[in-house]
């Protein structure tokens, strides 16, 4: 005779998906790093933080992990505020890519990668860990290296390991920041195409970019942050103007329309151009 332990469902029944900051701030000794900031990452869509160095995007996107208490405003994911949430309902409910992908054990790309599936362990959806690790492993183009140590990778190749390891936690609400920073031109294209059919499906999905192409060409809309607080929200098309980035990046930009797309282009002025 068999005995079987009664296994956890995976979430509570009202959990959703999706994440607000509500009028939000936050400083580090004494220097506001985000102030009185309001967003929300919708199901269904993909939003993209963008502006210059030291904006805020990164804390942003630590606000809404869970990795940064804020010192005044809620934050909120599936429609309730992070307290409400244990640690390992957060880590079933959002998944993080952070910036830097530090592995200093020799682990294996696949043992990186099943560490995404480690909230679901005792649950109903571990009976799904070796499908959800291969399809990630598939999704990312990194099946063949599987075997590999994580350390013996290049950067871009680390990068889209540990992007399989958030694809395989399978959260409802996606926290990508700048995951094309290490990426050549395909592959920072397949990994936003991802992006975007991640949030066809269903899922919330932010991301930090520096690129403004890559956010004008994937993103449903776009937050545009300066100096800690919120400059702009909306579509592309509404925010990606020449009078705004002009502005918040303090450099003269100019934004032309694609002639397939409709997708605003957004190119900076050089002098040595003008000097042709």
């Amino acid at each position: 005779m068999k005995f079987f332990s009664r296994r956890e469902n995976t979430l509570p029944r009202h959990a959703g998906r999706g994440a607000e900051l509500d009028r939000v701030s936050y400083a580090v000794d004494g220097k506001t790093l985000l102030r009185e900031v309001s967003l929300r990452v919708r199901a269904g869509e993909v939003l993209a933080v963008v502006g210059p160095n030291g904006a805020g995007k990164s804390t942003t996107l630590g606000l809404l992990a869970g990795d940064l208490r804020p010192d005044s405003g809620r934050v909120l994911v599936a429609g309730t505020e992070l307290g409400g949430w244990s640690g390992i309902e957060l880590a079933r409910l959002r998944a993080v890519l952070p910036q830097q992908n530090t592995v200093t054990f020799p682990f294996t790309v696949e043992e990186v990668v099943r560490m995404g599936r480690t909230p679901w362990e005792g649950t109903e959806a571990e009976d799904f860990d070796e499908t959800e690790i291969a399809a990630a492993l598939k999704a990312t183009g990194m099946t063949g290296f599987a075997g590999r140590r994580f350390t013996t990778l290049s950067g871009g190749e680390q990068a889209r390991a540990a992007l399989s390891r958030v694809l395989a936690q399978r959260a409802g609400l996606l926290l990508l920041d700048e995951p094309t920073a290490a990426l050549d031109l395909r592959h920072s294209e397949e990994i936003l195409t991802l992006a975007t059919r991640r949030a066809e499906a269903g899922d919330a999905v932010l991301v930090v970019l520096h690129d403004l192409g890559l956010a004008a060409a994937y993103a449903d809309r776009v937050a545009v942050l300066s100096d800690g607080e919120l400059a702009a929200e909306g579509t592309p098309a509404e925010v990606l103007t020449e009078s705004l980035l002009s502005e918040v990046y303090r450099h003269p930009v100019e934004v032309l329309t694609h002639p397939r797309t409709g997708k605003p282009i957004v190119l900076p002025h050089r002098a040595a151009e003008e000097r042709r």
